[in-house]
């Protein structure tokens, strides 16, 4: 999403969405952090890749070894077209969590790259070949891989935490599947309360410039209830403009921005604990998200 008053960055930073890069400005990163390199150091971006109704696939890119880690490819088709028409060659899979609209492709990708690894949380996931838990560590090319398990919508939600080399144009990101959302959190089908609160937690600890891309285009609905809960918070009144700017189909936000706006990463603030009665924070995590999941706003 772009800021609308912020200068336009990504000239500088193709990969990165106008919101993500006047976040870099706004965090005060010294200059080489985001210098535009014709060093060694490795280039990496993030291809979204629409996939059912509103779903994100997204393909994970080495841009100078020319290779790709396919996240939650559904449909293997789109996604495999995408990857070819950015001349890179798939590698591996890596899945958030083992529901089918994540994991459906998983038996076609095996298919069609059988020398390809996929990753995931638990022997759940389809065609699985590499099982990761919490910390572990790998590599796409240059690509650093660092995995965060946050149980809850499912007990084997992994967050991806990527990161290129050393002076490399991006920020960073993270994969959250359907834990977060912007302005949101997944349903706890498999969890509770504490664990959504300690799963946002810990994706809260991550760089404020890291780049979030979730699972789903859930903004507008999620935009709706922060603004009912949270009608004040300026944060939350930014996001509505870009909101209508029309700016939440094609961007996506960083973790600085959910911890300014997102309700669920907010629950020691005054208009959440209001809304929701107060209480320990997994108890103000419970109520919040019954709230949500009655909200008809």
């Amino acid at each position: 999403m772009r800021v609308l008053c912020a200068p336009n960055l990504t000239h500088l930073h193709p990969h990165l969405s106008p919101l993500a890069a006047s976040r870099l400005r706004l965090t005060n990163l010294p200059r080489s952090s985001f210098s535009f390199s014709t060093s060694s150091a490795c280039s990496m971006k993030v291809l979204p890749v629409p996939v059912r109704d509103d779903n994100y696939a997204y393909l994970l890119v080495d841009d100078d070894a020319n290779i790709a880690a396919a996240v939650d490819p559904y449909d293997v088709q789109k996604v495999r077209a995408a990857a070819d028409a950015a001349r890179v060659s798939i590698v591996a899979a890596i899945t958030t969590h083992h529901h089918f609209d994540h994991s459906g492709g998983n038996q076609a990708f095996a298919a069609a790259f059988p020398d390809a690894p996929v990753y995931g949380g638990s022997d759940k996931i389809p065609a699985l070949t590499k099982l990761v838990k919490d910390k572990d560590e790998f590599r796409i090319g240059n690509i650093h891989i660092r995995c965060l398990a946050t149980p809850c919508h499912t007990q084997d939600s992994i967050c991806y935490y990527v990161t290129a080399s050393a002076g490399a144009a991006h920020p960073g990101g993270v994969f959250t599947g359907d834990t977060l959302f912007v302005a949101g959190c997944g349903r706890f089908f498999e969890g509770t309360g504490a664990q959504m609160h300690a799963a946002l937690a810990y994706l809260g600890t991550l760089p404020p410039q890291t780049v979030v891309y979730d699972g789903h285009e859930y903004t507008k609905g999620s935009l709706a209830f922060a603004r009912h809960v949270d009608p004040a918070n300026p944060a939350v009144q930014r996001l509505d403009a870009l909101v209508q700017d029309g700016a939440a189909d094609r961007e996506r936000t960083t973790v600085g921005d959910e911890r300014e706006w997102n309700p669920f990463m907010r629950l020691d603030s005054e208009p959440v604990l209001k809304a929701t009665g107060g209480g320990e924070p997994s108890a103000v995590m419970d109520k919040l998200r019954e709230l949500k999941n009655n909200f008809r706003g």
